[in-house]
């Protein structure tokens, strides 16, 4: 089907932006978006239009709200302070950047992996844990595989989980598992937590710190509010605004103002050298 997106929306953005470790650029420039045990073939036909390889209900539903097409991105962007010109520079550069409202068991996991790893290898261990614990998903045009549940992890042994990459983290892994299978941990009843409730029952498990608790936060449960401080998001604060956090005066945007510094920061490197 045919889907119309006139506000911001960039699949490369979004996939380079740090939130999301499942997103692939196939050939002919189609774009597969895995979430869960949903796949999404994004194909772009026009200024605007998109092929999408699904049902409209699905689109308008699921779809619809992990690209969080319900906000006005251009709104955003324009309620950067002009005074702010390293912001204004970043959210120009990352226009077409969304955040997405991901699978939260997928985040609590792929985030304890984010830990001290870069983006490559961290898709590499999130593509061996799927295509090793996860449900094969035939979609008509390949064999792709769903993000595990933690019932599927608690059957891997502690070898299993090292061998795909896991490292020093797989502790932390192990510990979010039996949480979750204990019933210690819901992360479907989070969402009805306010945002200190939440971050303090995801710090509680080993492993999740503050960046990582705001990070799942972040892109798992919508709060915008909250904008995780990784090495990158600290080094601009200090270097670029004197130590003085810039996040607050946004409000319910800090998230996504955050996004656009941290892209920022991926593609301007050299300014930090």
């Amino acid at each position: 089907m045919q889907v119309t997106i006139h506000d911001d929306f960039d699949p490369k953005k979004i996939a380079d932006s740090g939130q999301c470790f499942r997103i692939t650029c196939l050939k002919n420039e189609i774009w597969r978006f895995l979430c869960g045990s949903r796949c999404l073939y994004l194909r772009r036909c026009g200024p605007s239009v998109y092929e999408a390889d699904c049902p409209a209900d699905e689109w308008n539903g699921f779809w619809h709200d992990y690209f969080d097409l319900g906000r006005d991105y251009r709104r955003v962007r324009n309620a950067v302070r002009q005074e702010d010109t390293y912001l204004r520079a970043a959210a120009d550069t990352g226009t077409g950047i969304r955040i997405l409202r991901q699978e939260p068991w997928e985040m609590i996991v792929t985030f304890l992996i984010s830990q001290r790893k870069s983006i490559p290898a961290i898709r590499r261990c999130v593509d061996l844990l799927a295509s090793r614990f996860g449900q094969p998903i035939e979609t008509g045009y390949e064999i792709v595989y769903g993000f595990p549940s933690a019932q599927a992890l608690a059957r891997a042994s502690h070898e299993d989980l090292l061998q795909c990459g896991l490292g020093y983290r797989t502790p932390y892994i192990e510990d979010a598992v039996k949480k979750v299978c204990s019933g210690v941990l819901d992360p479907q009843a989070l969402y009805g937590y306010d945002d200190t409730s939440l971050m303090e029952t995801l710090k509680s498990v080993h492993g999740i710190g503050e960046k990582v608790a705001g990070c799942i936060s972040l892109f798992a449960y919508g709060r915008t509010g909250l904008a995780p401080v990784d090495t990158w998001i600290r080094r601009i604060i200090n270097e670029k605004y004197g130590g003085a956090d810039p996040f607050p005066q946004y409000g319910n945007m800090a998230g996504i103002m955050q996004q656009y510094l941290f892209y920022y920061a991926q593609t301007h490197k050299g300014e930090f050298d």
